[in-house]
């Protein structure tokens, strides 16, 4: 009686090449599809952050209502009362005594005084 296993090299060989190559083929599957994903989306122009456009131009002199909206991130004609909460909320993040911009600073101010002194 033998004590050699029934299965010879060439069967195993076999058996890890059944294997291996599934994976091997879904994986390049799977990375194929995720640079196409990506081709898409760059060629979209979008933001990688949940599908969000984000406002690709500067600042108007003056500073018109549309724009202040988009710099608060509000709706158009909202209350008085959360314009200033949206102000404040921005402004704790973009502070220049909080390491943020001066510049921006100015604009968010400029943002609420020029939704503040508007219709509502």
């Amino acid at each position: 009686v033998s004590t050699q296993s029934t299965w010879g090299n060439s069967q195993k060989v076999k058996m890890v090449f059944h294997l291996i190559g599934p994976a091997v083929f879904i994986a390049g599957g799977a990375l194929k599809l995720t640079i196409k994903a990506y081709k898409y989306v760059k060629q979209q122009n979008t933001s990688m952050s949940f599908g969000r456009k984000f406002y690709p131009g500067g600042f108007y002199s003056p500073m018109t209502r549309q724009e202040a909206y988009l710099i608060l991130n509000l709706r158009d004609y909202s209350h008085p009362d959360r314009i200033k909460e949206a102000h404040k909320k921005i402004m704790l993040l973009n502070h220049p005594d909080n390491g943020g911009s001066t510049y921006l600073a100015t604009k968010i101010n400029e943002a609420k005084e020029t939704l503040l002194k508007g219709p509502y």
